[in-house]
């Protein structure tokens, strides 16, 4: 894979919807929901302020991140389903 977001914006690896519920009831695809956690595959240099100086971006590749239920743009690279989202749309870092 060959794309490197701009500015403020970071590449996500949605994680797999589940399958199976923990009480075992398997979910049809037509149910499952999007899941909204994933994982950093690329980030930007960061957000450039009015002053001219970039800040930089709070997140880093391979981290596992929280974001809402409607964020970023799906796209598709070598078969693969991405998001490319802006930092502000990440919750949080799951540790």
């Amino acid at each position: 894979m060959s794309l490197t977001p701009l500015h403020d914006r970071v590449l996500v690896k949605p994680a797999e919807a589940e399958e199976v519920t923990k009480g075992g009831i398997i979910i049809p695809d037509t149910a499952k929901e999007k899941p909204m956690q994933g994982t950093i595959v690329a980030v930007g240099a960061g957000k450039q302020l009015e002053s001219g100086s970039v800040t930089p971006i709070q997140v880093k590749v391979g981290d596992k991140v929280l974001y809402g239920k409607y964020a970023g743009t799906e796209i598709s690279i070598d078969g693969e389903d991405y998001l490319i989202m802006r930092e502000a749309d990440i919750f949080g870092i799951v540790l």
